[in-house]
Order: structure tokens, then C-alpha cells, then sequence
């Protein structure tokens, strides 16, 4: 059914599945030795390998089958090699080298997978419910990693998911990109297409678009429906329509079959499968679930991946695996089963005319009286909006003239008043003045705790902005635009300060009531879950800050566009996520290309690009180019003295880490210069007991410790323990 069916690495599901008694080949082709053929798909042949130069390892070996090197093969096994080429993922089997043999037929080498196929290793080893879904989500999470490079797979299905085990741990790997789609990028030099009428993949777990054979577009959706039919194979042990009978039907009915007939929920799958298995006095095949485990959420999210209308379905592999992540953590899922809006929809599209007709006659006699009940309510509310804001706005005003007044001018003669000094004033007055006005008391502790957030005075700021809280949900509401505004920079506030478990709670009902208020992919609920997933980052909650990031990252790319700068800010703290777990190559490659972007779009002197250039200069420094770190940290440090101030904490906090990085490298009197000018601001911000402020007094310790100054050492150590001044 496919152009190039089974063509991969061959396993329990291919005909061709590799033969014990194959004999082995003393054939060599560049710096591999052949040792025995896996098995062959529709064009190539997969051999296992011996690697003998430049290291000793072995390696599948895919070559082109002789006789199969026509232009249109070649250009679907170099799209193969380019797709798994631009991939660096541990879910995906990766790609060594590529060439050619003595006789022009291409190759090339990938890692060997010794293992299974996912449902077969599921089955054998009795996992749980649970396990099969945390494998299932590491799929998931190596699919959107090639849709994020621009690979589509389009012929997911579990012999092209193997399992392996590495240490103690399963570990999937998918394999077989033969007939990958490339929806960003250009793979190949070579022509490649695919034909109309030709049906590409395999029919159990190919998405309705795919069997249209009418020139539709396929994208990542397609892929999301290939894995509801993986997972709804892993929980009830049966596919959602018979491969054999299937497969016996003529080509046209095996396309309705796929556009048209609506599979069993996994609830009724499993429990006919189980019923099958009972007749036939075997064990079931899925020993771990029963119809009511799966009844619910994992029937909703299963039949949501696998909608006949991709519209419908989940927007990204990532949304498939969230949802899942929801189910897991006994969170509502955003799946859910068709209601009576749906079901009404369903039945216009089928009778369109007759209910066109029956409908006209009434919406033309309702619809100018409503349209005017509506215009009188709309002209109502904005009235009244209108003179709230202008009496809002007549207070606001007349309490900043206070504030600037003096009674007597010569009280002003010869003293300078700073802006500090004022903002401090006024977070006195306004509880005392104010009182009786509760709103505009309430937006005037916003805007100044606000203004004190911007200056890095989070300890100041955080009384008022508690109180501007309190004051809206009571006399706003909870879901007012104005009341989440401000509930959402006191969880920042608390983010500042470290109090994370106080923080969560806040981010939560903001994304919550958002996504109620406004909608899943409105800017606002975007932004608020890029808060949460910030927070997650810091808490080491890796997995859930990756998927939350990767979800709010596809929404605003899709919504916004690339060079948004709450895209940006996402992305950033992509970069930021991988730095923390270790993986400072992809760290590199989005950090570089952030500070690109928001130096184009912002400026160098914009604050969130000087946020991305010091993680730039980080991830450097952890690859150990201390060279091209050095002058980044520099500029960085420049820029934010002169835009910042010098007692703003994200100056100390890059001043610390040129400090640490020339601390490792023996610099030690810049080191301790830097560290210096870092801890007064950093400790009059966040306080001495903060991660950020102890970091710098413990590397002061250190730094004398061995720079041999065992005095200035033992000042600095005794501050973990107790804030006192440093002698001079």
C-alpha cells in the first residue's frame, strides 16, 4: 500500500523480519564490515555492521537495493538520510554517516536498535497502565522534536517504535523516516513528491488525509492521528479496525473505511478484546486496564488524537501529550466527548437546504429587534464604563498633584527629592487617604508596586500589590482583566523572592481563569501559562516546564508569528530549560538565534535581549568557550550599568557570573571585584537568605579559600549563617 513499504530497520510487524540462519557477509563497504542482512523493505536493504574506523561500534547499515537506484528511489532514501540527519533527539535513532558503494549505490549508517516493537514490549513485560503511557509521552516527545525541524513522519505505527533498555530504564526509538515529509525545508536536491492516487503508509494507522489520495496538504496532524492509533493499541491490545479484514477490502473501501467509519471507544475496544481473549481461553493481551480505567479521559483524549476532521483534532503532537501529562496528574483534560453544539452542527451540514429554509423566515423577524436590545445594553455599558474611568482618573490625578505639593515652597528650597523618595511617600498615603475608595486605592498600590517591581525593590512592592489583590477580587471580581493583572505581578513578585510554593497557586488562577475568560490561545492565557512554565523551570519540574513551553511556543508561533516578542520571551526560556537539563548544544543554537531576533526587533539596549544575551554568555562558558563568553558578559554588563543602574540585581546577577567564570580560571582579583560590586544590590534586593545572594557569598569564600586569605574566607563563610557588614 505504501511506495516504500517496511522500509527501515525490519521487526516483528515487516514480512521481511530479520532471519536467524541469514548468513553472515565478509563484504565491506567504506569502514564497515557487513555481518548480516536485517531484513529489506520496498527500496533499500538494511544490513548490521561492524564500524572499524574511526571507532568500533556497530551500526545499521541502509543500502539501496540493486536494481531500485532510479531517480525517484534515490530521492525518497536521501530524504530519508536528510530527515533523521537534522535530528538529534534520544526517542529518534540517529544518523552516523552517509555515502556511497563501489557500485553507486547509496548508504548510510544509524545507530542499531536492539529492541521491540512498543506494543509487543508492553505486552511482554506486563506494563501498567501508567508505564505505557510515560513510554507513549517519550514518543510523543521525539515526534515534535522532527515536526519542530520541519519532519513530518507519516507512517508512525509500533514496528516503526522500538524499545530498547538502557541501564534499567525503556527507552523508545523511532525509526523508519522512508516516507518522511519535509513541511519547512528542503531535503534533498533531488526531485521528490508523491504521486496523486498513490497511497502512502499503512493503512491501520493512516490518517484520513492521508488515504484521500486528492493532493491535501499532510501536515503534523496527520502524525497526531497515527499516534491515537498507536496509543489506542497500547491500552486496549487491539487496533480500532481489524488489519487483515481491513486489508482484504478493495482500495476505494479501504479509503472509506478510513475517512468515514468511526472506530469503538478504547473502553468498548478493550473490553471486546478481553472478551475475544476469554472465548479463546487465552490471557488478554492488555493485562493492565479495564474498560473502566480507560472510560472517561483516555477515551476523550484517544478519540480527540483520532478525528476524522483534523480540524478537530489535537493542533500538536505537544497538545496530544499535555492533555495525557492532565490525565496523569488528575487535572481536567481539554478533551472532551462532542456535546449538543457539535451534534447540532452535524445535522445542518447533512439537511443544509431544508434547514436553511426553515430558519430564514425567523431570523429575519428577530433579528432586528435583537440587534437593537443588544446596541441599547452595548451603548449602556460603555456609559457607564466611561464615567467609572473618568471619576477613576479624576482621583488618580488629583492624588499625584498631592503628592508632588509642598505647602511652603522654601520646605523644597535646596533639597533634592528622589523618585524613590516619592514612590515611598506615596505607598504611605494612599492607605491613609484613600480608604473610602477602594478601587482607586486598589489600582493605585498596583501601579506604584508595579513601578517597585521594575527597580528590583520586590520587597517593597510586595505589601502593595497583596493589598491591590485583596481590594479587586472583592470589589472587581476574580475573572476582571484588571484583578489578573495584578494577581499575576504578585506571582512574580513572589518568583523574585524565591517563594515558589506562594507563587503557584497565583499563575494557576490566572491561566485558569483566562483560558475560561478569554480563550485557550488568546495572548493574555498564553502569556500566563509562559509565567507557570517559568516557574516549573526553577522549581526543576523538567517535564512539565518542557511541555508547558513547547505548548505556549506552538500557539504563539502559530498566532503571533516568530518575531513576536512574547515569542521570543518563549524561546528564550526554551534556551534557559535546556541549559538547566544539560544540553548546552541546542541551548546554543536557540539562545543565538534569540539574541538575534530581539536585538532586531528590540534593540541591544531592550532589557529582555540583555536577559538573552547574559544566558548566552552562560552557555558558552558551560561548553567551555570562555573566549567567545568573555566579551558577551562584558558588553552585557556595559549595557545593563548604563540602562539599569548599578543596583539593580540583573546587573549583579551578571556581574557574579563573569566572576565565577573568572574565579575557575585563577583571575582571582577580577573575580573578586566583580563579586564585590554584585552582593550589596543583590542583598538589598532579595535579602541575604536568597539563592542568588548566597551564591555570591559562598563564591567570595571559595575564592579566598584559594587565593589564600583564610580570614577574608571565614568572613564570607560566616554569612551563610548570619548577615553582617564585611570589614573594610
Amino acid at each position: 500500500m505504501s511506495d516504500s513499504p517496511g522500509d527501515g530497520i525490519p521487526n516483528v510487524d515487516d514480512a521481511t523480519e530479520a532471519q536467524p540462519s541469514i548468513a553472515r557477509s565478509a563484504e565491506s563497504i567504506g569502514p564497515y564490515r557487513l555481518l548480516q542482512r536485517l531484513g529489506e523493505g520496498g527500496m533499500g536493504e538494511v544490513w548490521l555492521a561492524e564500524q572499524t574506523r574511526p571507532v568500533h561500534r556497530q551500526v545499521a547499515l541502509k543500502i539501496i537495493k540493486a536494481g531500485m537506484d532510479t531517480a525517484h528511489v534515490v530521492a525518497r532514501f536521501e530524504a530519508e538520510r536528510q530527515a533523521l540527519a537534522v535530528m538529534n533527539h534520544p526517542a529518534i535513532a540517529r544518523v552516523f554517516d552517509a555515502g556511497a558503494t563501489p557500485q553507486g549505490r547509496p548508504y548510510f549508517a544509524m545507530e542499531y536498535v536492539r529492541g521491540e516493537a512498543i506494543v509487543l514490549y508492553c505486552n511482554r513485560h506486563k506494563l501498567s497502565l501508567r508505564q505505557r503511557i510515560d513510554l507513549f509521552l517519550q514518543v510523543c516527545d521525539g515526534v515534535q522534536h522532527a515536526h519542530q525541524k520541519g519532519i513530518i513522519h507519516r507512517d508512525l505505527k509500533p514496528s516503526n517504535i522500538l524499545v530498547t533498555v538502557e541501564g534499567d530504564r525503556p527507552v523508545p526509538k523511532i525509526i523508519d523516516f522512508g516516507i518522511a515529509k519535509a513541511i519547512t525545508q528542503r531535503l534533498t536536491e533531488r526531485t521528490l513528491y508523491t504521486e496523486l492516487g498513490a497511497l502512502v503508509g499503512t493503512p491501520e494507522y493512516m490518517s484520513p488525509e492521508q488515504a484521500e489520495m486528492t493532493g491535501l496538504d499532510i501536515d503534523t496532524r496527520s502524525d497526531v492521528y497515527s499516534l491515537g492509533v498507536v496509543l489506542y493499541e497500547l491500552l486496549t491490545g487491539a487496533l480500532p479496525f481489524d488489519g487483515a479484514s481491513l486489508r482484504e477490502k478493495a482500495i476505494d473501501e479501504i479509503r472509506r473505511t478510513i475517512r468515514e467509519v468511526e472506530p469503538p471507544r478504547p473502553s468498548a475496544g478493550v473490553a471486546a478484546a478481553k472478551a475475544h481473549a476469554n472465548a479463546a481461553q487465552e490471557p488478554s493481551p492488555l493485562a493492565a486496564a479495564t474498560a473502566g480505567e480507560l472510560r472517561g479521559d483516555l477515551d476523550w483524549i484517544t478519540m480527540r488524537a483520532m478525528e476524522k476532521d483534523r480540524t478537530r483534532r489535537y493542533a500538536s503532537v505537544s497538545e496530544f501529550a499535555a492533555d495525557l501529562r492532565r490525565h496523569l496528574e488528575n487535572v481536567p483534560v481539554l478533551a472532551s466527548p462532542p456535546g449538543a453544539a457539535y451534534r447540532v452542527r452535524k445535522f445542518v451540514r447533512r439537511h443544509r437546504l431544508g434547514v436553511t429554509a426553515a430558519t430564514a423566515l425567523v431570523a429575519v423577524v428577530v433579528a432586528f429587534g435583537a440587534m437593537m436590545a443588544v446596541q441599547a445594553q452595548r451603548i449602556a455599558r460603555e456609559r457607564d464604563r466611561a464615567n467609572r474611568e473618568a471619576d477613576a482618573s479624576k482621583h488618580v490625578a488629583d492624588f499625584l498633584v498631592k503628592l508632588f505639593n509642598v505647602s511652603d515652597p522654601s520646605e523644597a528650597r535646596g533639597n533634592a527629592v528622589t523618585a524613590r523618595e516619592i514612590l515611598d511617600s506615596g505607598a504611605r498615603q494612599i492607605e491613609r487617604t484613600l480608604a473610602d475608595q477602594p478601587a482607586i486605592q486598589s489600582r493605585l498600590e498596583a501601579t506604584i508596586g508595579t513601578v517597585y517591581t521594575n527597580l528590583g525593590l520586590y520587597a517593597a512592592a510586595e505589601p502593595l500589590l497583596r493589598r491591590a489583590s485583596a481590594t479587586e477580587q472583592r470589589v472587581l471580581g476574580l475573572d476582571n482583566p484588571e484583578t489578573l493583572t495584578t494577581i499575576n505581578a504578585l506571582a512574580n513578585i513572589y518568583w523574585y523572592l524565591g517563594r515558589y510554593a506562594a507563587a503557584e497557586p497565583l499563575y494557576l488562577t490566572v491561566v485558569e481563569s483566562r483560558a475560561r475568560t478569554l480563550g485557550e490561545e488568546h495572548r493574555d492565557t498564553l502569556h500566563a501559562n509562559y509565567d507557570l512554565a517559568s516557574l516549573y523551570l526553577l522549581q526543576e519540574r523538567w517535564s512539565k516546564a518542557e511541555s508547558l513551553v513547547r505548548k505556549v511556543l506552538a500557539s504563539q508561533e502559530r498566532t503571533l508569528g516568530n518575531m513576536h516578542a512574547d515569542t521570543l520571551e518563549t524561546m528564550h526560556t526554551l534556551a534557559s530549560l535546556y541549559y538547566r537539563v544539560g544540553r548546552y548544544d541546542d541551548s546554543l543554537a536557540v539562545s543565538t538565534q534569540v539574541v538575534g531576533l530581539r536585538t532586531r526587533v528590540l534593540g541591544e539596549d531592550h532589557p529582555e535581549t540583555l536577559q538573552s544575551s547574559h544566558n548566552l554568555a552562560t552557555t558558552y562558558e558551560a561548553l567551555h568557550r570562555y573566549a567567545d563568553a568573555e566579551p558577551v558578559y562584558r558588553k552585557t554588563i556595559d549595557i545593563r550599568r548604563r540602562v539599569l543602574g548599578d543596583a539593580h540585581p540583573e546587573l549583579a546577577n551578571t556581574r557574579f557570573t563573569l566572576a565565577r567564570m573568572y574565579f575557575a580560571a585563577g583571575r582571582y582579583p577580577e573575580s573578586e571585584r566583580l563579586a564585590l560590586d554584585a552582593y550589596p544590590p543583590m542583598l538589598h534586593s532579595v535579602g541575604p537568605t536568597h539563592e542568588r545572594t548566597v551564591r555570591i557569598v559562598k563564591l567570595l569564600a571559595q575564592l579566598y579559600d584559594s587565593w589564600r586569605k583564610p580570614d577574608k574566607a571565614a568572613e564570607w563563610r560566616a554569612k551563610l549563617t548570619k548577615d553582617t557588614p564585611p570589614k573594610p
